[in-house]
């Protein structure tokens, strides 16, 4: 069994960074995607990483502002967020891959609590 946990959310200011950790714990993971969930929105996919820490894949929608890499001394996943805006005001979530497309929610299971992102204007 393998259980994830979001961490490092918070408020913020507009233009602010943020670094977001998924850290897994139990049996061995091989990719993790993040997605983020604002209130009546669907869920949104942002990245996808092989646990190895490549390949990566990035959102259209974030790519150049996001990154997500692999932390092999935390034993983690972590999405490191720039020049943030208030329309990234989510719930942060991560996830591990199970086939398919990789932007689709429908194709990731073990979803963590989320974390959540706030961003003020």
């Amino acid at each position: 069994q393998v259980q994830l946990v979001e961490s490092g959310g918070g408020l913020v200011q507009a233009g602010a960074s943020l670094r977001l950790s998924c850290t897994a714990s139990g049996r061995a993971v091989r990719s993790v995607g993040w997605f983020r969930q604002a209130p009546g929105k669907e869920r949104e996919f942002l990245a996808h990483i092989h646990w190895s820490g490549s390949p990566a894949y990035h959102a259209n929608s974030v790519k150049g502002r996001f990154a997500i890499s692999r932390d092999t001394a935390e034993n983690s996943v972590s999405l490191l967020m720039n020049s943030l805006k208030p329309e990234d005001t989510a719930v942060y979530y991560c996830a591990i891959y199970s086939g398919g497309n990789i932007d689709s929610a429908i194709n990731y299971w073990g979803w963590g609590k989320g974390t959540l992102v706030t961003v003020s204007s």
